[in-house]
C-alpha cells in the first residue's frame, strides 16, 4: 500500500550532506517525493510502500552522516501528491541561512583514507582529499551560507570531473565544498631555513619526481611546491627524512600548525620543550590506529570509540605498565595523551614514517609528538609565513600549504571516566576543534520569579525528576519556557581556558578553548573569534555577562562595551557559573548542592573563591559552605611557587612547628622569613577558600612538585603520585581509623550584621586536621604515594559530607560537581560513586569541561535565568 508521510528532521542536519543522503536513501527504498532545507532543520516529503517507508525513516535515524548529529524526527501521515521522483530542492529562504549550524571539522573518512592510499584513484596521496563525509568546515568559513564562494577554498575553482561529483546527488562528494583534487585544489609546500644542516639545500633532491625547482622567500627561507603527485610526495618525504634525523618539523592542520618530532627521541623532545618554553607540561603523541596505541596505553572500548570519533580528539590513556617512553615526553604521569591521525596529511606523514622506521629496522610502531604551534601563552599559529617567523626557531622546515586557516582551532582533549551507576562517560578536558562550534542546547529552566527567591525547600528538585549526569536523556528535561525569544547575549568567559558563548533563542554557542588570557596576543585571538562568530551568525549582542572579577581582561571588556553601548550587563559570581553550567547542561530545574572546587575565583567578599558548597539554581545562589580561609602570601606568586601556599596553610593550622614542616621552611630558606612577615602585615597576602591551592600545599609539603613549570603542575603531580589512576572499585590500601585522622573538621560560621546570604556560609570546612595527618604520616615514614591518596580520600568524604548537610537542611537530593579540581580523575570518579552509594542525584559538566572553560557557558545560563525574571515581574 503507497502512503505519504511529511517528515520533519532537526539537529545538526545542514552542511552536513543530509539532503544527498536522503536522496540516496530515498532511491534506494523507492521512495518519491523531496528534500528541503528549513529554517528550523530539514523538511522531507516521502511516498512509498508501508514497510519501505518504515525502513527509510530508520534509516534515516541510524546511518546519518557521521557530521550529522539528527535530534528528532517527526512524522505525519499526508494525502498522496502522486509523485514519480524523489528530488533535492532548493532554498533561497533568508531564515534558512539565518539559523544553519555549521558542522565542526572531521576527520578524514574511512572512504577518503581508502582512495587517499589507493594508486587507482585518481586522488592517490592527494594531501586534501575529502567528501561530504569528512575535511574541514568551520576552519575555512569565511561567511554563510556555506558554499564555496565563501570559503577559503573560493580561490581554487574546480576542474571538470571535481564540478562533476559536485553536482551529482549520488556521489560522496555531492555539495562538499572543499572538494579539489591535484589538478584544481590546494597543494603543499616545504619551506626550509637554508642555515640548518639537517635540510636541504640548492641541490633539493626529489627521488625520482624530476627537479623541484625551490623559490627564496623575503625572509630567507626557501621553498618548493607540491603541485604534481610526484613532487607532494617528495616533500613528504623529506619531511620524514627531517622527523628520523631528530627535527622538529612545523606542520600545518585544520585549525593551526603542530610542532612535530619523533616521539622516541629524548633529545629532540628536550629540544622542543625550550624552544617552546613549555617546561614539564606532558606532550601528545599521534598514532595509526587504536591498536598501536595498545603498545603503550591501556585502550578500552569506551577510549577506542573517543580516538576514532570524527572530532579525532586527544584521548587521555592510562599508560601500560613497564612501558619505556622517552624522557621529557609525559614524565611521572600515569596517563598519555594520544590521537589518530585527523587529516590526509597526518594520515600521509604518519604512513610514511612508519614506513622509514621499518626500512630502519625500528621494530615499535610509529609515535609522532603532536603539539600546539606556539610559543608558551601565545596562541596557536595558522599562517605559513608567521610559521616560519614564530615557529623557526625551534622547526628547521615547515610542511604548509596555500589554503588559508580562517579560524584558529586547538585539538580537543578528552578522558573516559568511570561515573559510578551510570556507567563510562566522556569528561572534556579541552574543547575545539572537532566539537566547537556546535551550540548546546540553553534550556531556560523556569519563567516563575519565585524560582529566583533565596534557594530554598520550596524550589528543592524532585529526584525522581531530575536526571543524573552521564545519562543520554539528561538534557531533554526543557522547562516550559524553553523557546522564549529573548534578546541576543554574549557571555564573555573567564579569564583562563577561555571561551565565551552567545545565544540566540535556545542556542548557546561556545567558542572553541581560546586559552589564557593573559597578554596582547592572547586577547588579541580571543577578539578575533568573537569577530568571526558574530559575521558568521549574525550576532549582535543586545545584553552582556562577565566574571564579577574586577580585573579580567573579557570582564573589563565587557563593562566598557555595556556603558559605551549602553546595554544590560550581568555580573556573575564566578563558581555559581560553574554550578550553573551543570544546571543548564543537564536541564535541571529546581536547587542542586552546588560543589565548586577550583583554583581561584573572585568571591563575593572580595576574597579568593574556589572550596565552595552552594545551595544554587539557575538564577541565584546561597553559600552554604566554604573552605576556610587560608593566607597566600605573594598572592598569585603562590601559584608559581607552592612553598609559599604551604607555608599560608602551615601558619593558619598553627603547624609551622611540627616536626616534619621543618623540610619547606628549610626549602624556602629567608623566603620563610618574608613569608610570616606578610602574613602577619597582611602585606600582598590575600586570604582564600581553594582548595585547588590547598592541593598545591600539600604536594609542597610532600616534596612532590616544588617549582612547577606550568599551571596546576603541583596538583596534578600529587594526584600522579597515587601511583597509578584509580578507579571507584579499586578498594583502598587505607587502614582502619585513618580515615578519622585525614577528616575536614565541620563547623558553624559567623556572622556579622553586614553579611548576606551571598558572601557569608552557614558552615566551615576545616582542612587543619587533614594536613595535621600529614605530617604526622611523614614523620612516621609512610610513603608518598599512600599519604597523597589518603589526603585525596579526605576530599572525597568532605563532598560527600556537605552534599549529607545540605540535604538534612534543605531536603536537596540534586549534586552539581563543576570546577578544575573536579578535572583529577580520582577525585571525580570516587565522589560521584561515593554520592551515588548514597542516594544521590548528580550532574557534572557533559559536552563542556569542569575547569573554566564552562563558565561562558554557565554565566549564559544564569544571565538567560535572570532575563525571564524580569521579564516576568
Amino acid at each position: 500500500m503507497i502512503e505519504a508521510l511529511d517528515i520533519h528532521v532537526t539537529g545538526i542536519v545542514q552542511g552536513v550532506g543530509f539532503r544527498p543522503f536522503v536522496y540516496r536513501m530515498a532511491k534506494k527504498y523507492l521512495i518519491n517525493g523531496w528534500v528541503l532545507n528549513a529554517a528550523d532543520g530539514v523538511n522531507i516529503h516521502a511516498e512509498g510502500e508501508s514497510r519501505l517507508l518504515d525502513e527509510f525513516v530508520i534509516e534515516l535515524s541510524e546511518n546519518a552522516p557521521a557530521a550529522a548529529q539528527v535530534k528528532e524526527i517527526e512524522l505525519k501521515e499526508v494525502p498522496l501528491q502522486d509523485f514519480d521522483s524523489f528530488e533535492i530542492r532548493f532554498s533561497d529562504d533568508a531564515a534558512v541561512q539565518e539559523t544553519t549550524l555549521v558542522s565542526a571539522d572531521l576527520a578524514t573518512c574511512d572512504d577518503c583514507a581508502a582512495e587517499l592510499f589507493n594508486p587507482n584513484d585518481r586522488r592517490f596521496r592527494y594531501p586534501f582529499i575529502n567528501c561530504t563525509n569528512c575535511g574541514p568546515r568551520f576552519t575555512i568559513i569565511d561567511a554563510l551560507p556555506y558554499d564555496r564562494a565563501s570559503t577559503s577554498m573560493k580561490d581554487f575553482p574546480m576542474c571538470e570531473r571535481c564540478a562533476a561529483e559536485y553536482a551529482d546527488p549520488l556521489d560522496r562528494r555531492f555539495h562538499a565544498q572543499p572538494d579539489a583534487c591535484f589538478e584544481c585544489g590546494p597543494h603543499l609546500s616545504l619551506a626550509w631555513r637554508p642555515d640548518c644542516e639537517a635540510t636541504p639545500g640548492e641541490d633539493f633532491p626529489t627521488r625520482g619526481a624530476g627537479d623541484v625547482s625551490s623559490d627564496e622567500l623575503p625572509d630567507g627561507w626557501r621553498i618548493a611546491w607540491g603541485k604534481t603527485r610526484q613532487i607532494s610526495d617528495a616533500l613528504i618525504a623529506r619531511a620524514v627524512e627531517l622527523l628520523c634525523a631528530g627535527q622538529v618539523v612545523a606542520v600545518k592542520g585544520l585549525g593551526g600548525f603542530h610542532l612535530v618530532c619523533d616521539a622516541r627521541n629524548a633529545e629532540t623532545i628536550a629540544r622542543l620543550r625550550e624552544g617552546k618554553r613549555r617546561g614539564g607540561k606532558p606532550f601528545a603523541v599521534m598514532m595509526a590506529n587504536a591498536e598501536a596505541a595498545r603498545n603503550v596505553c591501556e585502550v578500552t572500548p569506551e577510549e577506542e570509540k573517543a580516538l576514532s570519533d570524527p572530532a579525532r580528539p586527544i584521548v587521555l590513556l592510562k599508560k601500560r605498565q613497564g612501558v619505556a617512553l622517552a624522557a621529557g615526553l609525559a614524565d611521572k604521569l600515569p596517563e598519555l595523551g594520544v590521537m589518530l591521525p585527523a587529516t590526509p596529511v597526518q594520515l600521509l606523514l604518519l604512513h610514511d614514517f612508519a614506513r622509514a622506521l621499518e626500512q630502519m629496522g625500528v621494530p615499535e610502531p610509529p609515535m609522532l609528538v603532536m603539539t600546539s604551534g606556539n610559543i608558551h601563552d601565545e596562541p596557536i599559529v595558522t599562517d605559513d609565513a608567521e610559521a616560519r617567523g614564530k615557529l623557526g626557531g625551534i622547526a628547521c622546515a615547515v610542511l604548509g600549504n596555500d589554503r588559508a586557516i580562517l579560524s584558529r582551532y586547538d585539538d580537543s582533549v578528552v578522558r573516559i571516566i568511570s561515573a559510578g551507576s551510570a556507567g563510562s562517560a566522556v569528561q572534556m578536558i579541552r574543547r575545539a576543534r572537532g566539537f566547537a562550534p556546535v551550540p548546546l542546547k540553553l534550556v531556560r529552566v523556569s519563567a516563575n520569579p519565585e524560582a529566583a527567591a533565596d534557594a530554598s525547600p520550596d524550589t528543592v528538585a524532585d529526584p525522581k525528576t531530575t536526571t543524573a549526569a552521564c545519562t543520554e536523556d539528561a538534557s531533554e528535561t526543557a522547562g516550559p519556557d524553553a523557546e522564549t525569544v529573548v534578546p541576543l547575549l554574549f557571555a564573555a568567559g573567564s579569564e583562563q581556558k577561555s571561551t565565551f558563548a552567545f545565544v540566540r533563542g535556545s542556542d548557546a554557542f561556545v567558542s572553541q578553548h581560546v586559552g589564557d588570557l593573559e597578554n596582547a596576543e592572547a586577547f588579541d585571538a580571543w577578539l578575533d573569534a568573537k569577530s568571526r562568530f558574530e559575521k558568521l551568525f549574525e550576532l549582535r549582542a543586545a545584553r552582556l555577562a562577565c566574571d564579577a572579577h574586577p580585573e579580567y581582561l573579557a570582564s573589563k571588556w565587557a563593562r566598557e562595551q555595556a556603558r559605551k553601548l549602553d546595554i544590560p550587563l550581568v555580573e556573575v559570581q564566578h563558581h555559581h557559573a560553574h554550578i550553573a553550567s551543570v544546571i543548564g547542561e543537564n536541564g535541571l530545574s529546581g536547587a542542586v548542592c552546588g560543589i565548586a572546587f577550583d583554583g581561584t575565583g573572585f568571591g563575593a567578599d572580595d576574597s579568593i573563591w574556589g572550596g565552595e558548597v552552594l545551595l544554587a539554581n539557575a538564577q541565584a545562589y546561597e553559600r552554604f559552605a566554604n573552605f576556610a580561609y587560608v593566607p597566600m602570601p605573594g598572592g598569585a606568586a603562590c601559584v608559581k611557587n607552592p612553598l609559599r601556599m604551604a607555608y599560608g596553610v602551615l601558619w593558619e593550622f598553627d603547624l609551622l612547628e611540627h616536626p616534619a614542616a621543618k623540610r619547606v621552611l628549610g626549602a624556602l630558606g629567608e623566603q620563610a622569613d618574608l613569608c610570616d612577615q606578610m602574613i602577619e602585615r597582611g602585606l600582598n597576602t590575600p586570604m582564600t577558600s581553594s582548595v585547588g591551592r590547598l592541593f598545591d600545599a600539600a604536594s609542597a609539603i610532600l616534596g612532590i612538585c616544588e617549582h612547577p613549570t606550568y599551571e596546576s603542575e603541583a596538583a596534578v603531580l600529587l594526584e600522579a603520585a597515587l601511583g597509578l589512576v584509580a578507579s571507584p572499585d579499586g578498594g583502598s590500601t587505607d587502614e582502619a581509623g585513618v580515615n578519622s585522622r585525614y577528616s575536614v573538621a565541620i563547623t558553624k560560621n559567623t556572622a556579622t550584621p553586614k553579611s548576606t546570604a551571598q558572601d557569608t556560609s552557614v558552615l566551615l570546612f576545616d582542612a587543619a586536621p587533614t594536613f595535621k595527618a600529614l605530617l604526622d604520616d611523614m614523620q612516621a615514614g609512610i610513603p608518598a604515594a599512600t599519604i597523597a591518596r589518603r589526603f585525596h580520600s579526605a576530599f572525597v568524604e568532605a563532598i560527600v559530607n556537605a552534599a549529607k548537610l545540605a540535604y538534612s537542611v534543605y531536603g536537596v537530593s540534586t549534586v552539581a560537581l563543576s570546577g578544575g579540581v573536579f578535572m583529577n580523575r580520582f577525585i571525580i570518579e570516587h565522589a560521584l560513586a561515593a554520592l551515588q552509594d548514597e542516594g544521590f542525584t548528580v550532574a557534572v559538566n557533559r559536552e563542556l569541561p569542569p575547569n573554566d572553560g564552562c563558565i561562558s557557558y554557565g554565566q549564559a545560563v544564569i544571565a538567560c535565568a535572570q532575563d525571564e525574571i524580569t521579564r516576568n515581574e
